[in-house]
């Protein structure tokens, strides 16, 4: 196929567009790291950069001197995030696909309780004394599982959403006249159909669970049980109480404060860098058709 030359500078322009929207997302990250491997003086003396004139690990040696604490943290969060995502997937598909069925009764109801919770809330002292004082949630994993992450009504309208515009209704009702309940249309029918939106939704929901440090930071106290978020929010604590302190004797210097952050800010961005190009086929078709009213 011989294609014009307006349609060949159409694409070459859109190469070069691309090609710069690639660039503004990558370039931020590859400074992130750049920092973090930047000796601690140089990045005082001369800010960040490209191609820092010395190189430096006393972040990374930082976080390595406590090691030990920093898998164990890391693995309570890979837990809290896989137990989190599956369980707030099932309540959302259990949620979403009965609103995506027009005759069902109450439905104009249940509709309505899914979207006030967007806009009103109890407000944070009224969580606190509900998820502590009757559910006892507090230096517990069902602290950072349940407040907050557990049901989103954005993610149940997207998934409604996409039910209704992609899978025809008329599926559901040949289903029935083959003998299908409601359970069987789900599991057989809805789950394989809307792959897309579930990856979407897993995706948006793992994101949330794997930077939450909210609710470690207003449930949790025990330093045992600290999620990778919150342990790093805490060290950033401790670093900056320690340069105070140091300043006040004139040895603030020695430690590293900003190549800290910036190790602890890649640190906790690798995961999601090493998941995000699985699941990105999904990705974009689950959220434009989640979006699209049906």
């Amino acid at each position: 196929m011989i294609q014009s030359k307006s349609y060949q500078r159409y694409q070459r322009l859109l190469h070069i567009l691309l090609t710069v929207i690639t660039l503004i997302m990558v370039l931020p990250i590859l400074l992130l790291f750049m920092a973090s491997v930047t000796d601690e003086k140089v990045l005082i003396a001369q800010g960040y950069s490209y191609f820092p004139s010395k190189f430096g690990l006393e972040g990374y040696s930082y976080i390595m001197s406590n090691a030990s604490t920093i898998f164990r943290s890391y693995g309570l969060t890979l837990l809290v995030t896989a137990v989190g995502t599956v369980v707030s997937l099932v309540i959302t598909m259990l949620m979403a696909f009965p609103l995506s069925i027009r005759r069902l009764p109450g439905r104009t109801f249940f509709s309505f309780f899914v979207l006030f919770t967007m806009l009103f809330s109890g407000g944070l002292v009224p969580s606190y004394i509900m998820w502590t004082g009757w559910f006892n949630i507090r230096n517990s994993v069902f602290a950072y599982l349940m407040p907050n992450l557990l049901a989103s009504a954005m993610n149940i309208i997207l998934m409604r959403t996409y039910y209704t515009a992609s899978i025809p209704e008329a599926l559901y009702e040949a289903a029935q006249i083959d003998g299908a309940g409601y359970l069987t249309i789900f599991t057989k029918l809805v789950v394989p159909l809307g792959k897309p939106i579930v990856v979407t939704i897993s995706l948006f929901t793992g994101l949330n669970y794997w930077n939450d440090w909210t609710n470690g930071l207003y449930y949790v106290n025990d330093a045992r049980k600290y999620t990778i978020q919150v342990l790093l929010n805490k060290m950033i604590e401790n670093i900056n109480a320690l340069q105070s302190g140091a300043s006040s004797v004139g040895s603030a210097g020695n430690i590293p404060s900003i190549s800290v952050r910036m190790a602890i800010a890649f640190i906790a961005l690798i995961p999601i860098l090493i998941l995000y190009p699985f699941l990105q086929k999904y990705f974009e078709k689950g959220i434009m058709l989640g979006a699209v009213k049906g």
